[in-house]
């Protein structure tokens, strides 16, 4: 018998888990896509936001940014890409926690490694979709008021008492987010600038409970219903409930910070681009005539528009 969250360990990062077995997460084999994977209109923003940041910080030479969980290095390489014509001394890392390897030679621009250091003074850390691929464990609050936690026995699911907690209502259940807030706590002790996290969530633990559905599998664009079926062969996810990350966080939906960002206007100059240059057009034009349709999807409210950005820093 395993706890819920040492099962997810398993069943992701395991010798047979999903991520293992598969490679650059889930993503490479199209099991599922996220916001960098649109297209390269997501960095573009990104980018945005690194810049007014580096102006912040006194254009440092070189200026470190580290993506975690990077896969395979796509939102890196789209950020690398925008706005070519602008010289920019940054090293963009990718992380990926693939044991052994450690630091790679750079490939477009970008480095990969296997960790971050422990001293990040004047660096970025960005996360997308990372939290929530962190063990958590399941806590119900019964009818009666007593405290369960999920636990997996041969592929069932037990229920045993906890001293765990959860600001959630009577008869419901919440993910218990320990790694989640471990790692961002981690993390920001080691002093970065800026800390970036794109995930999917609720502002609380009480909304998450409320409104269920928080508990997620994933393969080849296939949502699954039990978790506990076919372990290693599907991707578990959990919503994130920013009230049990560490506090200080400024909180907005991905629609608005990309919004505030800039993706109207670079979307504008797609449109102006694809119109001078839709009688012949190249490669660029079609990738300008494309960020119609990545804004879209990006922006959508009943989509990636809904996700979380989670910022802590300046």
């Amino acid at each position: 018998m395993e706890r819920f969250d040492a099962y997810m360990e398993r069943c992701l990062y395991g010798p047979d888990g999903f991520y293992t077995t598969h490679g650059v997460a889930g993503r490479a084999r199209g099991d599922f896509i996220t916001s960098p994977e649109v297209g390269p209109l997501f960095g573009a923003v990104v980018a945005n936001v690194l810049d007014a940041w580096w102006d912040a910080a006194g254009r440092p030479d070189p200026w470190i940014v580290y993506d975690v969980g990077c896969g395979p290095n796509t939102l890196l390489r789209s950020i690398r890409r925008a706005r070519p014509e602008v010289e920019r001394p940054w090293r963009l890392v990718g992380v990926d926690p693939a044991p052994g390897e450690g630091p790679q030679a750079s490939t477009g621009g970008v480095e990969r490694t296997d960790d971050l250091p422990d001293d990040l003074e004047g660096c970025v850390v960005l996360g997308n979709e990372l939290l929530d691929n962190l063990q958590a464990r399941i806590v119900e609050h019964t009818a009666t008021g007593d405290w369960l936690e999920v636990h997996v026995d041969d592929g069932a699911e037990v229920l045993r008492t906890t001293d765990a907690r959860l600001d959630i209502p009577r008869g419901t259940r919440a993910p218990l987010l320990s790694e989640a807030g471990d790692w961002c706590r981690t993390v920001l002790a080691r002093g970065p600038d800026h800390l970036l996290l794109f995930d999917y969530g609720e502002a609380t633990s009480h909304e998450l409970a409320v409104r269920g559905g928080w508990l997620r599998t994933y393969r080849s664009h296939r949502r699954g219903h039990d978790p506990l079926a076919d372990p290693g062969r599907w991707d578990i996810t959990v919503d994130v409930a920013v009230d049990q990350l560490p506090s200080g966080a400024v909180v907005e939906t991905q629609a608005d910070f990309l919004h505030r960002w800039g993706i109207d206007e670079l979307v504008k100059e797609g449109r102006a681009h694809w119109r001078a240059n839709a009688a012949r057009p190249d490669l660029t034009a079609i990738a300008m005539r494309s960020r119609v349709s990545e804004a879209e999807a990006l922006t959508d409210p009943t989509g990636l528009g809904s996700w979380l950005v989670i910022h802590y820093g300046g």
